[in-house]
């Protein structure tokens, strides 16, 4: 074997990344199932908007606790093992949906599902970091957050499947535990840290170390950390951004129902468009901040113009409660989902280019925690809004939705008008 093919790189970070593009398409179909077979199950048990409301609030309110734990435990105990734990969790959580028989019953599960799925977004961006050189780092973000489209556009083709063969909902939370049981398989049996994986060579790992200023022992408990303002650009990023993420997660196939009449068979196809759309958005954005930052623009310059540019795509779905053509509103939100999807992939990476990989894990936890409690605040309000006034009720979160990227921008820029890395002293 010759020396060149012997020291040619290995590229096995990319199967890493398929493997957090799986996870995170499991988290989404775990998440869209109650909003697509929501119509169905009302006619079953016969919840309100409001009750609905109380369910999804059920687990924004372990999705914002869970972080605060979750991302400090997988900085502790270590990424592999951290996993593994959140994806049992979040499988048998799932199933527990099976048993419910009233809303209360849906939010108990909800409870249990949020405390796990909390996992998958800090042990994934602590992955990235670990796994991929800062250039990188936004695109491979963008590539496997686009599991949060595929999971969307998975669920509105294989539900009525199930249906179909076992009649019964309760098979397509059988069906979520399944995948999930094939990830842990998967990742138990690949994942290792870069230098202790047998799929890795060495060329490959210096390719990963290459521009790596991290210290390794670094350690910052939340007290402390939440005195940075940098620890704020993340979490403000998240906060703006994440709650008009879970309206259209968890209100969108009922939008469109209200609206338009469209039943479940009927949702397959505008939700494959949007969520299709919106997935191409992530990788985009997540390219372009990474090519920007090749040609030698400073990482706070490729992730705000990208993020600008993004906010700036959002501004016409505040249109959508106001137009009659399924045609239009369909693309109007794709082109909303698709911004937000390269938001996502940029405030994620900001993470790793603001803190050392070892706490990026509670970076984003934390993150979490803020974004999530103000999903939870947004779906009472949602819920309270669409009992009262109906289908009218739409008008408030397509317009908050259309301007929160924006006012996000401003204030993270107020906040860290040059992004600079936290400076820490190593053990």
């Amino acid at each position: 074997m010759s020396t060149e093919l012997i020291n040619k790189k290995t590229n096995f970070r990319w199967v890493i990344v398929a493997l957090l593009f799986f996870s995170t398409t499991i988290v989404y179909f775990d998440r869209v199932i109650l909003g697509i077979l929501a119509p169905y199950i009302t006619k079953e048990i016969g919840w309100s908007e409001q009750e609905y409301g109380y369910v999804v609030f059920a687990f924004q309110l372990t999705y914002a606790i869970g972080p605060l734990f979750v991302g400090f435990v997988i900085d502790r105990i270590g990424t592999r093992l951290g996993f593994s734990l959140a994806v049992i969790v979040w499988a048998l959580a799932s199933l527990s949906h099976a048993a419910a028989r009233g809303w209360l019953g849906f939010a108990i599960a909800r409870l249990g599902l949020g405390i796990g799925q909390s996992a998958n977004f800090p042990a994934s961006i602590k992955t990235v970091a670990t796994w991929f050189p800062q250039r990188e780092r936004a695109f491979a973000t963008g590539v496997f957050n686009g599991g949060s489209n595929i999971g969307q556009v998975l669920a509105p083709l294989l539900i009525p499947v199930v249906l179909y063969f076992f009649v019964s909902w309760q098979y397509v939370f059988v069906l979520s535990l399944l995948l999930s049981a094939i990830w842990l398989v998967l990742w138990l049996f690949l994942y290792r840290p870069p230098n202790e994986s047998r799929f890795v060579n060495s060329a490959e790992i210096e390719y990963i170390k290459s521009g790596s200023t991290d210290l390794e022992k670094v350690k910052v408990p939340l007290k402390e950390l939440i005195k940075y303002p940098q620890t704020w650009v993340v979490a403000l990023g998240k906060l703006f951004a994440d709650p008009v993420w879970y309206f259209y997660l968890f209100w969108g196939a009922k939008f469109l129902n209200a609206r338009f009449g469209i039943e479940l068979k009927g949702l397959a196809l505008p939700l494959i468009i949007i969520y299709i759309v919106a997935w191409s958005g992530g990788m985009a954005g997540g390219a372009i901040s990474s090519a920007l930052l090749k040609k030698g623009k400073s990482a706070n310059f490729a992730r705000k113009i990208t993020m600008l540019g993004t906010a700036l795509l959002v501004l016409p779905v505040m249109l959508v409660p106001f137009i009659n053509s399924l045609p239009v509103c369909v693309g109007l939100i794709a082109l909303a989902a698709a911004a937000h999807n390269s938001w996502s992939a940029n405030i994620f990476t900001v993470a790793s280019d603001l803190f050392p990989k070892k706490i990026v894990g509670s970076v984003i936890g934390f993150s979490t925690t803020i974004s999530s409690l103000a999903g939870m605040v947004t779906a009472l309000l949602i819920g309270y809004a669409l009992n009262e006034s109906g289908t009218d009720g739409y008008v408030f979160p397509f317009v908050i939705a259309a301007f929160g990227y924006l006012v996000g921008l401003l204030v993270i820029h107020l906040v860290s008008p040059e992004m600079k890395p936290v400076s820490f002293k190593s053990e």
